[in-house]
C-alpha cells in the first residue's frame, strides 16, 4: 500500500495545551493514521479537568502521540505509549528526548493486545484511538478491565463506536467529522 502525505496536517500536530502548549509532533505517513484533531483534544482534556498531576496513562495506539504527549503536557505521573508501526515509533521516541520527557513518558513498539497481556502497570487514564475502521473492541475490553485504576477515565475515538461493557459507563461523548468519541467512567 502506498503511503500518502496527510493533507490536513502535513504531518504534523501541535500540542493545544499545558507546559507543551504549541510544540509540534512531526508523524509518518502511515496508512490509517490520523491523529485526533485540535479540537477534539481540547474538548477532551476539559473534560478530564486540564490538570493530570498523579496520573498513570496509557496511549495504547499511539501514532503520532498526540494524545500521550498532551497528556503529559499536562503534568501525568507517567505516559505510557503503545504502537506497533516501528517508524511511529521511532518518531515518539524523537519526541520523548526533544521535549525532555526520559523520566515520565515510556514508549514501546506493541501491538495493543501483547501490551495489554504483557504489562502490569494499571492506569487512570487510558486512550483509545485504533485505526478507524479496527472493530476489535470486544477482546480488547476483556484484556483492559484488569487495567484499571478505581474511577479511571477510557476515552474511545472511532469510525463507530463499539458497544461499551457493563463497567464502563458514559461520562461525556462527541462528534467531529466521520469520528464519535466518548470519554467513559470505571464502574469497578
Amino acid at each position: 500500500m502506498m503511503e500518502t502525505k496527510h493533507s490536513k496536517h502535513t504531518n504534523q500536530v501541535r500540542i493545544c495545551g499545558g507546559v507543551l502548549c504549541g510544540r509540534k509532533l512531526t508523524f509518518n505517513n502511515a496508512p490509517s493514521l490520523r491523529p485526533t484533531p485540535e479540537m477534539v483534544r481540547e474538548k477532551l482534556f476539559n473534560w478530564l479537568g486540564q490538570d493530570l498531576t498523579g496520573q498513570n496513562v496509557l496511549d495504547l495506539f499511539s501514532g503520532s502521540g498526540a494524545l500521550g504527549f498532551e497528556a503529559a503536557s499536562r503534568h501525568a505521573k507517567q505516559v505510557w505509549m503503545c504502537d506497533n508501526h516501528r517508524p511511529s515509533v521511532k518518531l515518539l521516541q524523537q519526541h520523548v528526548k526533544q521535549f525532555n520527557l526520559t523520566d515520565n513518558v515510556y514508549i514501546t513498539c506493541q501491538d495493543a493486545f501483547t501490551y495489554l497481556k504483557h504489562h502490569t502497570e494499571t492506569f487512570d487514564l487510558v486512550l483509545l484511538d485504533p485505526p478507524f475502521m479496527w472493530q476489535e473492541w470486544a477482546t480488547l475490553f476483556k484484556l483492559l478491565k484488569n487495567k484499571l485504576n478505581p474511577n479511571a477515565f477510557v476515552y474511545l475515538e472511532a469510525g463507530k463506536l463499539p458497544l461499551l461493557p457493563e463497567w464502563l459507563n458514559i461520562y461525556r461523548q462527541g462528534k467531529a467529522g466521520k469520528s464519535q468519541f466518548i470519554l467513559a467512567n470505571y464502574t469497578s
